[in-house]
């Protein structure tokens, strides 16, 4: 999504870009293709591409014959700086890491393996953008360029993104709940990373203090079909008080309908959701990982990783504050996001740093060319 967005708002009168999937079409190549981007697939099947993949691959940088080359997380990186030594003229790599490190433990082997790999490797992309310094820091720490660090934070559509009575009306009758009924939400997809066992006790915590409140969760894998999810919410005796409502299509609606957002991972790059809560005039408690504590600023809590005490009395904090006090917060934090985190914003950056990259090749490429016969006549006549 991220990269949809980009693309999305990307001038194109400056840029023509084209998308390589690594492994099938993905979810959003309609969509993608919509916006008159090709997309191109290697079909990587396994966890190594095979031959056909790598050929693809080959062919298609030669069809398309870039100028700039932008790696997409850690295996589009390593793609990339292979695709473009095979492209007959000079290109421009650019790597883009969207992820926190604090170690490997939960990485699959072959990830872990290709992290490594690029941090040998990591003199060779013009620069390597990251989406927090504490990415940054972290992937240096294990062997990453210092030299080519590029911190970009990712922008919010804030017109999507917004305030929506009718969202709050609309989310709380689909429950079943009363219009008055306060949300707390915690959105993302099942992961270790994400802890939403440390988010589950704190909602249990806090129930006993505040019965009224309810707690929604989404995201992929976020149902009463996952087993080990679920059997939490009845150990924690939460059925009655939380809502799993899967993977939605509709998040600005989801967003806008809850009065708080929580944060409750352990590891972040820089997660979507709370710039999307910010946006739509929700206050968040967040962990402090990543960015995330300057992201918020005033206009939200902090609380350290893995203490779900510390959770919940944040947010219960919140909560006992009164309604007024948590829109006042959430009008902050919408206005934070305008004024730093907007997604034209953003994209501008990302349009700057591809201008000075390919005005970086271009130059070296004048310079490699050989003159022509009428320029070395010239020259012979100035001699």
């Amino acid at each position: 999504m991220k990269l949809y967005k980009l693309l999305a708002a990307t001038n194109r009168e400056r840029f023509a870009p084209a998308v390589v999937s690594m492994k099938n079409r993905g979810e959003l190549r309609e969509r993608i293709e919509a916006l008159g981007i090709p997309v191109y697939t290697l079909g990587i099947r396994g966890p190594l591409p095979g031959l056909f993949s790598i050929i693809r691959l080959i062919r298609i940088v030669r069809q398309f014959q870039p100028e700039l080359i932008h790696g997409w997380m850690y295996h589009g990186n390593l793609a990339a700086q292979v695709a473009a030594a095979f492209v007959k003229q000079k290109v421009s790599v650019l790597w883009s890491i969207h992820q926190s490190l604090y170690g490997f433990e939960y990485e699959k082997s072959l990830t872990a393996a290709i992290i490594k790999l690029c941090a040998r490797i990591s003199r060779l992309p013009e620069q390597i953008i990251y989406i927090s310094n504490t990415s940054a820091t972290q992937h240096e720490r294990f062997g990453y360029n210092k030299d080519k660090r590029l911190v970009l934070y990712y922008g919010f559509d804030t017109e999507r993104f917004a305030p929506s009575k009718e969202a709050r009306c609309s989310l709380r009758s689909e429950l079943g709940l009363e219009q008055d009924s306060l949300l707390v939400g915690l959105i993302g997809r099942y992961h270790p990373v994400k802890d939403h066992s440390n988010f589950l006790k704190a909602a249990a915590l806090l129930s006993r203090s505040q019965p009224h409140v309810r707690f929604v969760l989404c995201g992929k894998g976020i149902d009463w079909d996952n087993k080990l999810l679920s059997e939490l919410v009845n150990e924690l005796q939460l059925a009655a008080r939380v809502h799993l409502l899967g993977e939605r299509h509709d998040m600005p609606r989801i967003m806008a309908a809850l009065d708080i957002a929580a944060s409750s991972s352990f590891s972040e790059g820089f997660p979507n959701v709370v710039g999307e809560a910010m946006s739509s005039g929700v206050p968040c408690v967040v962990t402090v990982v990543s960015d995330l504590p300057d992201i918020v600023g005033p206009t939200g809590r902090t609380v350290p990783p893995r203490n779900a005490a510390a959770l919940a009395a944040a947010i219960e904090e919140l909560v006992a504050s009164g309604a007024e006090r948590c829109g006042a917060l959430g009008a902050m934090a919408r206005t934070r996001i305008i004024e730093h985190y907007a997604l034209d914003a953003a994209v501008a950056q990302y349009q700057g740093v591809y201008e000075s990259a390919l005005a970086l090749v271009r130059a070296r490429t004048a310079k490699a060319r050989p003159l022509s016969r009428a320029a070395l006549k010239r020259l012979a006549r100035l001699g």
